[in-house]
């Protein structure tokens, strides 16, 4: 018996958990139909009220898609140096430019063949070195040229790099060995001394020199697509060819000459670049600083610069964090005045509506009931509005990859911003609309028949 009584009490109870849960939905959607009907009576007030909540979303989105399509190009940049290589470059000393404007001499700076063997010999962990040297002249075919840099390089720098050959190959270590006359063009050259044509096979002229195209690389970035054969010898350029090291050592040598009005400058720099690859990113500030004190040890003067890109992408993830924190209060601050917007509405409504809630009241409506309406009111004017300015800011960042030079391609819109941005708004709705909604709840309806 008191088996069957314990199973009747339990049936008993979930009967009365189903018709509470069922009277608490019907509850819900009648609050909803009666305030989404309200808000469809008023419609213009109702528009003109989510607008604050609008342009702050709006804003919001396409601030964060001008972010995202200006810090990708400098990251992506950043991130083909290769996050476990280190980088040095030869930089010409400010005492030895005054002096070679004065007359003629031999400057000799730079990275040396010496300081790639101390630093492989000396630092644990360097497992691969990637020497280049850069030359700056003009690239024939034809009547076509370029203003190009010659980048005598070894075969791994596509691998070291992140830098992939598009079609054909890159140069081997028997090109490298035969000092073979064969090049590797950048992408970005291809259009301009071959519009109409494959390159691979074909010859390009540099000086007097004759080089075999064997190969393409793959496009990177967004570099000039004009001709800037025009552009003075010391302006960089974005047009890249690659040759074996050994084949530019053997056509220019060690010593690179250049005519000025009025002086002769001779320039001598083994290596322009030197390419320091470590066995692990943990490693890689360790060894970076073990090579800036073999660096300073043997370089009297300042005459190389020591890049790490991997510091440099945790500075430009930093400033992009920094960026977002910004927009972010930005985004509070747009919400705060369209929410304050929200609020006196709904207040308004509350005094226009005394009546109405009076005699709800009277009929058997519950505080609850009546709190329940106004706080889905403010809700719903918050979502639409949230909804609205993020359709808008989306297509305000998709117009803006179409703008020329803008360089905004990868202007995309993360989801986590999307997400934030509508729960921005619906916790926007709750915040400014439980103020009114409690004060319509707690009228006296009474008094409130009473209101004119």
């Amino acid at each position: 018996m008191a088996s069957l009584k314990a199973m009747s009490d339990t049936k008993n109870n979930s009967s009365l958990t189903k018709a509470l849960r069922g009277l608490t939905w019907a509850r819900l959607q009648r609050a909803m139909r009666l305030g989404l009907r309200s808000l469809w009576l008023h419609r213009l007030r109702s528009l003109l009220t989510v607008l604050g909540i609008v342009f702050g979303v709006c804003s919001v989105i396409a601030m964060l898609a001008i972010g995202e399509g200006a810090s990708y190009e400098a990251q992506e940049q950043i991130k083909s140096l290769g996050s476990q290589n280190i980088i040095i470059r030869s930089v010409k000393p400010p005492d030895d430019q005054k002096v070679s404007n004065q007359g003629s001499r031999v400057l000799q700076y730079g990275v040396t063949y010496t300081d790639a063997r101390r630093i492989t010999t000396t630092i644990p962990g360097v497992t691969v070195m990637l020497p280049a040297r850069n030359i700056r002249d003009y690239v024939w075919n034809i009547s076509r040229r370029v203003d190009c840099e010659l980048v005598g390089t070894v075969p791994w720098y596509p691998t070291m790099r992140n830098h992939r050959v598009a079609s054909g190959r890159f140069f081997t270590e028997n090109d490298m060995s035969g000092q073979t006359s064969v090049c590797v063009l950048g992408a970005e050259m291809v259009p301009l001394l071959f519009p109409l044509e494959s390159p691979v096979g074909k010859p390009v002229r540099v000086g007097g020199s004759y080089y075999q195209v064997i190969g393409i690389m793959e496009a990177r970035g967004h570099d000039a697509k004009t001709d800037d054969a025009a552009a003075p010898k010391d302006k960089p350029t974005a047009y890249r060819m690659f040759v074996p090291l050994e084949t530019v050592k053997m056509r220019y040598g060690e010593v690179l000459m250049r005519r000025r009005s009025g002086s002769f400058e001779a320039e001598r720099v083994e290596l322009h670049e030197l390419t320091v690859k470590v066995a692990s990113i943990e490693a890689v500030t360790g060894v970076a600083d073990a090579i800036k004190t073999v660096m300073e040890r043997n370089h009297k003067k300042k005459d190389y610069q020591i890049d790490v890109p991997l510091e440099m992408l945790r500075r430009a993830e930093r400033t992009k964090q920094i960026f977002n924190i910004v927009l972010g209060s930005i985004a509070a601050i747009s919400l705060l005045v369209g929410g304050i917007g929200i609020m006196n509405i709904m207040l308004v409504s509350v005094s226009e509506r005394t009546r109405e809630i009076g005699l709800r009241k009277a009929v058997g409506a519950t505080p609850m009931a009546i709190l329940l309406q106004f706080l889905l009111e403010a809700v719903t004017l918050c979502l639409v509005g949230g909804f609205i300015g993020i359709a808008v800011g989306r297509l305000a960042a998709f117009g803006l990859t179409k703008i020329p030079g803008a360089q905004l391609d990868q202007a995309d819109i993360p989801l986590w911003a999307v997400a934030l941005s509508f729960a921005f708004s619906a916790a926007t709705g709750v915040v400014f609309g439980m103020f009114p909604a409690i004060k319509a709840s707690r009228l006296d309806p009474i008094e409130a028949l009473r209101h004119e």
